[in-house]
């Protein structure tokens, strides 16, 4: 009963982020199963499985409040939808003992990246409006592929490219990732129940996850209106980073005094750059009244 509770709280405060930031669904929610030693196929497929509810009200959100440039949508949907179905039969065919850590890996690497994107704000880079088709085809492929394979991917890898396009407002960004995920979910949905089959997928974790993703996806498309985004953007960082470490490290042999030691490093150095991004937000809000 506590893991079930822990998952349906895990999977509100994924679909808020996700809706918020137009990223970490997938990656909040996998960590947390492959936490409680979910296999990675198996938590991949019961997350992608939930996402076809909760991207759909998300994306049905977002189009509600005029989040999303339809461009972006109609070329990155088709290739995501392709790299997602192939992602999933190429997991679902690995053994999950041994790729589990890897996948803590990779989750662990792209939750420093957001952590670090969101610390120190990059700046767009000066362009034209318009993404080519050259540009967003690879794009939704390997996002798409990635997003299956670890369990979460999408909106990591697709809205800091996206957001370095200037002249795109970032709530259009994160509305346009959110809306076309929709289809890659299904598309990954319908891999791991070809290669897994149905009866390997678990329908409760499902359930959980689809409900409190619900719950919170028109709450995240109204937040992202409000709420800094580089500071919830740290948070969930330093989440995805602290969970996955976990198992990267038992992994590697790392010895139990070190591991916890690595836990106060990094739980450290989260809160300091809370408290910073904090800091800097105020400092913003103050600098703007006084103009």
């Amino acid at each position: 009963m506590r893991k079930l509770l822990i998952f349906s709280v895990a999977g509100f405060i994924a679909q808020l982020i996700d809706g918020s930031l137009g990223m970490a669904y997938g990656l909040t929610s996998s960590s947390v199963l492959l936490a409680f030693g979910i296999a990675p196929a198996i938590a991949s497929a019961s997350i992608h499985t939930a996402e076809i509810a909760t991207t759909a009200a998300s994306g049905l959100s977002h189009l509600k409040l005029g989040n999303v440039h339809k461009q972006i949508v109609f070329r990155m949907v088709i290739p995501g939808s392709i790299g997602a179905f192939a992602g999933a039969c190429f997991l679902s065919n690995l053994p999950g003992d041994i790729v589990a850590p890897y996948i803590s890996l990779f989750l662990l690497v792209l939750g420093i990246y957001i952590t670090l994107r969101f610390l120190f704000q990059f700046e767009p880079k000066g362009r034209s409006k318009e993404f080519s088709k050259k540009q967003l085809i690879p794009l939704g492929l390997f996002a798409g592929f990635c997003d299956s394979v670890g369990g979460g991917g999408w909106g990591p890898i697709s809205t800091p490219v996206l957001l370095s396009q200037k002249g795109i407002a970032p709530r259009k960004v994160i509305g346009s990732v959110d809306t076309s995920e929709f289809l890659v979910a299904v598309s990954g949905t319908l891999g791991f129940l070809i290669s897994l089959g149905p009866e390997k997928i678990n329908w409760l974790y499902v359930a959980i996850f689809a409900v409190s993703g619900l719950v919170a996806a028109p709450v995240a498309a109204w937040l992202v209106r409000i709420f800094p985004p580089h500071l919830l953007g740290l948070i969930v960082g330093g989440a995805i980073v602290f969970t996955n470490s976990r198992t990267v490290l038992h992994a590697f042999g790392v010895s139990v005094p070190v591991i916890y030691f690595i836990y106060l490093v990094i739980a450290a150095v989260w809160i300091v750059a809370i408290i910073a991004a904090i800091k800097k937000n105020r400092q913003i809000r103050e600098e703007d009244l006084s103009v």
